[in-house]
């Protein structure tokens, strides 16, 4: 079967300001993530792709546009499929305030019975994804051969959800995975089992060296709050989080 590479757009201005976009209208990459956006046409110059699919929100579309005007005859699809989770109330929402909900314990420890207040369950986010992935994969290997790469491009907790069911993980473990803007994702499919070829590859290991001790930032607080939860006290950045700078 296909190969897919999953890539998570790049960083948004929501990433950077701390907030849980979700599904909000208008949230586009911001200068980081433009600058990520045009430098993945260089990552993928050696893979033959034969399409695209993106999720229909503006970040996502963003970060394909370099890759499609130096690839003007790759067809794209959009699938709402692949959009990000509905967050529902908790939508546009600053992290900080988030982590202190009693709802994010659940989505932290036991995601498979969260549901998002007005929104969707994460049960419900994982099954829509993989249903799509697994069509596709059935799609582009009917009309383009068993060897075809194909991408989509999507949001981290679709990213990590995805890669947990090729994993054979129950989604109560998916909060292990994470996955940065603009990073690449590779699954191969077989009619037996999936194989995972890489895993948030940015070509960047400079977040993986420890953080030096500098003074707070007033301006950062709120983007650096929830992260340095997951530092602190091994929580999961619920949409992703905007990774390094």
């Amino acid at each position: 079967m296909a190969t897919l590479i999953l890539v998570r757009h790049g960083r948004s201005t929501a990433n950077t300001a701390g907030l849980l976009a979700g599904w909000t209208p208008g949230v586009g990459l911001d200068e980081r993530g433009a600058e990520q956006a045009r430098a993945l046409p260089g990552r993928l110059a050696g893979v033959p792709l034969a399409a695209a699919v993106t999720s229909p929100l503006q970040r996502c579309r963003e970060t394909l546009e370099p890759l499609l005007a130096e690839r003007p005859d790759l067809p794209l699809h959009t699938d709402e499929r692949i959009g990000e989770c509905h967050y529902g109330d908790w939508s546009n929402r600053k992290l900080a305030e988030l982590a202190e909900e009693p709802l994010m314990k659940i989505v932290q420890q036991h995601p498979s019975a969260a549901a998002f207040p007005g929104g969707e369950s994460m049960r419900a986010m994982q099954a829509r994804a993989v249903d799509a992935v697994r069509d596709w994969n059935a799609r582009i290997e009917e009309e383009h051969g068993a060897d075809a790469v194909f991408l989509m491009c999507s949001h981290g907790d679709i990213i990590k959800s995805v890669v947990a069911d090729a994993l054979g993980m129950h989604l109560d473990l998916f909060q292990r995975i994470h996955v940065d803007p603009c990073s690449v994702t590779a699954v191969r499919y077989t009619p037996t089992r999936p194989f995972l070829l890489r895993l948030g590859d940015t070509g960047d290991f400079a977040s993986l060296a420890p953080r030096p001790a500098r003074a707070p930032d007033p301006a950062a607080s709120e983007t650096e709050s929830f992260e340095a939860a997951t530092e602190d006290g091994g929580n999961a950045v619920v949409g992703g989080g905007a990774g390094a700078a």
